[in-house]
């Protein structure tokens, strides 16, 4: 019997909603082997997307959370030298301390080259990490593989992975590195995106309660002076508490009444204008 052929197109997923222009810009940099460089404000779905390309395409998702003090050789493996010096001391280890690659383990970069199977390989928040990590990990994806020294040996990709790339453009990236990406800027949802999103999510959900609730949403994200804004997932939370109240009317949202602010915000000074909003615009 024949297997089954591998799914090669993105065409979405169960819980992601997908406009046409993301969906192109998808298969165009798997088609062209390049990575894709996706930015946007948080909450906008940019690592949301990989996990929907992965369950797409049935292909594994690793995921490599980018910190600022990360070395690309944290990326790509690991030498676990404080246990091979324990092993050697204690003589009770069931590896051959002589071998020095029973004590290297792969990274999430790693991981992705040595699978069996086609990988979908997420480097999330990139714009933390310095520019000689952005660039040296560009000629990596470019070569498709990568030296451990320790053991003089070269890892070759057994697949290319696709390969999606986030930034909340907090910091500036190379121009290197943005000439060897696709780029995609993932806009905010509007009014009318944010229904299709909440409908995925609560396909059950009262038109009074989507109504009033996506546009006291809005108004809250208008607020002045807010240091973080509430997201997508802010939302989605803020509706599961506002269904879970037995008490609660939707038609106290078209009054000002916006209940659970500690849904919405988490930074104490954006909860307290937020309250002092909502207590001056309340109708009783």
């Amino acid at each position: 019997m024949n297997a089954k052929p591998e799914q090669t197109a993105f065409t979405g997923a169960t819980r992601y909603v997908l406009d046409e222009e993301l969906a192109q810009i998808v298969n165009i940099s798997m088609a062209l082997e390049m990575p894709l460089l996706l930015k946007g404000e948080p909450g906008t779905g940019k690592t949301m997307l990989a996990h929907a390309i992965a369950e797409s395409l049935n292909m594994p998702l690793i995921v490599l959370n980018v910190k600022s003090s990360m070395k690309l050789v944290e990326a790509l493996y690991q030498y676990d030298t404080l246990t091979r010096l324990n092993d050697s001391r204690f003589g009770d280890s069931r590896r051959d301390v002589s071998n020095i690659e029973e004590y290297i383990k792969m990274g999430k970069i790693g991981q992705a080259f040595a699978a069996d199977k086609r990988t979908v390989l997420l480097i999330d928040e990139i714009d933390k990490a310095d520019t000689d990590f952005q660039d040296d990990m560009l000629d990596v994806l470019d070569q498709m593989e990568f030296d451990i020294i320790e053991i003089d040996k070269t890892v070759p990709a057994r697949h290319r992975p696709v390969i999606v790339i986030t930034s909340n453009a907090k910091k500036d990236l190379s121009d290197p590195f943005l000439g060897r990406c696709n780029f995609h800027h993932i806009a905010f949802p509007d009014p009318k995106m944010m229904r299709r999103i909440i409908a995925v999510h609560f396909p059950d959900i009262q038109d009074d309660l989507m109504d009033n609730a996506i546009a006291a949403f809005y108004r809250m994200r208008e607020l002045d002076s807010v240091e973080k804004r509430p997201a997508t997932r802010e939302l989605i939370n803020w509706i599961r508490a506002l269904k879970a109240d037995p008490d609660f009317k939707p038609k106290r949202l078209a009054k000002g009444d916006v209940p659970f602010l500690g849904v919405l915000f988490k930074k104490s000074g954006d909860y307290e204008r937020a309250n002092s909003f909502v207590n001056r615009r309340k109708v009783f």
